[in-house]
């Protein structure tokens, strides 16, 4: 069996790593630093060494270099340090991946290492022209490097329903807070069902008026109503054989309701000015930010069409509960616009991490990209500073805020946990996550009788 040493400081992704490698046939040995790495290298022969190049303490170009010639290593970088790899692959190793990557990638270039095929990213090691064929096919590879391999535990379960639900033609309601990823989950539905080579068709609820949401469901002819100008066909129709996405289904009116029911019920519709039935086979996939089991108990969302829609229902986590994404999203999105806006900007400095760690982010992953796209703009050095952030982001965490039902008591003691739990209980490092003194923090703690 092919024996694998991973070095890795992230204690869980080396370990979801390691259970992915282990189901595909391989013995892989774990270490989180160095010093342990070059111990298991002492005492065991390896086939493969998979490292991460930057950890404490840790100068993996020299480790390459040491193992030119004698064990294949492949790097692991952030999206954004494709200067690292190269300078990496010229040192000796054999390849290099972008973080986040997809378990196929993974596998592919293990396959290539280990049987000592030419993989593409080989190329970067030449002065590539810019305008060349290879080049292009190397932004190709890094922007297909940039599919997301999120690690986090709430993820972790969402995916998995994903997978368990997709192949079913099931209709799911898709529930989260607004930015989250409602349309992108309904996406992955749909391309992980049998339904992925016909057409998927987003409806935003949200932006129909009532009067001619009907239209919008199932077209109308020519002549039908004032405006109608010409055929129209509707979304049942276009998503035919396919799947229907209806976002925000919450805001639609009592009357369209009840037209949405009927149609799901009898799989038929008629066009408005039309006396033609036309049948459809759709699969239903909707989304709120709505307690819709309220609304149904307020009488102003009907209880028979939320069964109709709620077959399966999936809970799209808050970026804030996601403890082990934001590293990675953010990551990702820093890679996408350097390659939007022709920057060249490695990583975010430490104290934009303590930032980002700290902000309790409303607008989830949206509002996490904006904020890249404005700091990679506004970038001019290797790193993005803090003063590239929104001002929202600068103040202190523990501010007088009102989120929802929290109080502000309640808000606090729950970033002051959470900051603690980040840190493995680190009261100097929660501090400064948390951007107050380290006796404010004691303060706080002892305020609200924490018993830690």
């Amino acid at each position: 069996m092919t024996k694998i040493l991973i070095i890795e400081d992230d204690t869980s992704f080396a370990q979801m790593l390691q259970k992915f490698l282990v189901r595909n046939s391989f013995d892989v040995v774990l270490s989180h630093t160095e010093l342990d790495g070059e111990k298991q290298l002492n005492e065991q022969s390896f086939q493969l060494v998979i490292t991460d190049l930057r950890l404490p303490d840790y100068d993996g170009i020299k480790l390459v270099s040491e193992l030119k010639g004698k064990i294949p290593v492949v790097v692991m970088t952030g999206y954004a340090e494709v200067t690292t790899a190269v300078r990496a692959m010229k040192m000796g190793a054999y390849d290099y991946i972008s973080k986040p990557f997809t378990p196929d990638q993974m596998l592919s270039v293990i396959d290539a290492a280990l049987n000592s095929k030419p993989v593409a990213t080989k190329e970067l090691t030449k002065e590539i022209p810019e305008n060349s064929k290879d080049k292009v096919a190397n932004k190709e590879r890094v922007a297909h490097a940039g599919e997301l391999v999120l690690n986090s535990q709430a993820t972790q379960k969402l995916e998995e329903h994903i997978v368990l639900v997709a192949p079913t033609d099931m209709s799911v309601l898709i529930i989260g807070e607004s930015g989250t990823g409602k349309e992108v989950t309904a996406k992955t539905i749909h391309q992980k069902s049998t339904r992925n080579e016909k057409p998927f068709v987003a409806l935003d609820c949200g932006a129909i008026p009532k009067e001619l949401a009907a239209s919008e469901f199932f077209g109308h002819i020519k002549g039908s109503f004032t405006g109608a100008v010409a055929d129209k066909i509707g979304s049942f129709e276009a998503a035919n054989g396919g799947t229907l996405f209806l976002d925000e289904v919450g805001n639609l009116s009592y009357e369209n309701q009840i037209q949405l029911l009927r149609a799901l019920q009898e799989r038929k519709i008629k066009r408005i000015g039309s006396n033609s039935e036309i049948q459809v086979d759709v699969r239903i996939l909707s989304a709120t930010n709505e307690d819709l089991k309220a609304a149904v108990e307020k009488g102003t969302f009907r209880e028979d069409l939320y069964h109709r829609l709620n077959e399966f229902s999936l809970q799209i986590p808050a970026l804030k509960n996601r403890h082990g994404d934001l590293p990675v999203l953010a990551a990702y999105f820093l890679g996408k616009f350097n390659e939007k806006l022709n920057k060249q900007i490695l990583d975010f400095s430490d104290e934009v991490w303590d930032i980002f760690k700290a902000y309790h982010w409303p607008g989830n992953i949206r509002e996490l990209q904006n904020v890249i796209q404005r700091a990679v703009l506004l970038t001019t050095v290797e790193k993005v500073q803090a003063n590239t952030l929104p001002s929202e982001l600068m103040n202190p965490v523990l501010e007088t805020v009102e989120l929802g039902s929290l109080s502000k008591a309640d808000f606090e003691k729950e970033q002051i946990i959470n900051a603690l739990k980040r840190t493995n209980y680190n009261k100097s490092k929660a501090a400064k996550l948390l951007q107050v003194t380290r006796k404010t923090l004691y303060n706080r703690i002892n305020y609200y009788d924490l018993d830690l």
